[in-house]
């Protein structure tokens, strides 16, 4: 199944908040993206078909193999596109915005050359 970007973004936001509370239900996603309850639990359902997510009896969210790949990978990708924004002198928020609509877009073989070029210097 291939992801639209908002399903990486969803992805990406269960990895953070699993790494900073350990336990990640449907509402801490919609509290931290600032989404409605129904839109979250849609996007929840998609992914958990999708073999993204599973869902414990509990409501807790947990990434599979490839749902934990796939939030790994964008949120690499956030991380070093910020860094490298903020690095040329662009403020920490349009660094963040713009790497957050970057992300999803840019090819593996751009990336790869800019993580290179960026451990170069």
């Amino acid at each position: 199944m291939k992801l639209q970007e908002s399903g990486e973004m969803y992805l990406e936001t269960i990895l953070i908040l699993s790494q900073e509370k350990g336990t990640v239900r449907s509402i801490d996603v919609s509290e931290y993206m600032g989404y409605s309850k129904p839109s979250v639990s849609r996007a929840v359902g998609l992914l958990k078909n999708g073999g993204f997510i599973d869902v414990d009896k509990d409501g807790h969210l947990t990434l599979t193999e490839e749902g934990l790949y796939v939030a790994n990978r964008t949120y690499d990708r956030h991380r070093v596109l910020s860094a490298f924004f903020e690095s040329l002198g662009v403020s920490e928020k349009a660094a963040t915005e713009d790497a957050c609509r970057i992300e999803h877009v840019i090819s593996d073989e751009t990336f790869a050359a800019l993580k290179k070029h960026i451990a170069s210097l």
